[in-house]
């Protein structure tokens, strides 16, 4: 599976959180020669945006994310950095780091 590949296979799966923004970033040249490379398995960060985050603390938040992606690990995802977090919290970081 290619990293498009991936990149849509888990947008399709995070369909039902309705999320406003997501964004996977393939890091796996960063781990070349890492057990889990070696298995084919890619390391990725992954952002989403999603209203469906509001209250639920960062555990929640990432339970809730890796409910949807659990069947694609241990292939073709080894390893994902995930960071969840409601429009207003991305829009608020985003503006503080184009100013």
């Amino acid at each position: 599976m290619t990293a498009p590949d991936i990149a849509r296979a888990i947008a399709e799966r995070l369909e039902p959180l309705a999320p406003v923004h997501v964004a996977l970033d393939d890091q796996s040249a960063a781990h070349a020669g890492h057990a889990g490379a070696a298995g084919g398995g890619g390391h990725f960060s992954l952002l989403v945006v999603s209203e469906a985050f509001t209250g639920a603390g960062s555990l929640a938040r990432h339970r809730r994310v890796m409910d949807r992606l659990s069947d694609l690990f241990p292939h073709p995802v080894h390893a994902l950095s995930i960071r969840a977090c409601t429009p207003d919290e991305y829009f608020t970081s985003h503006e503080r780091t184009v100013r």
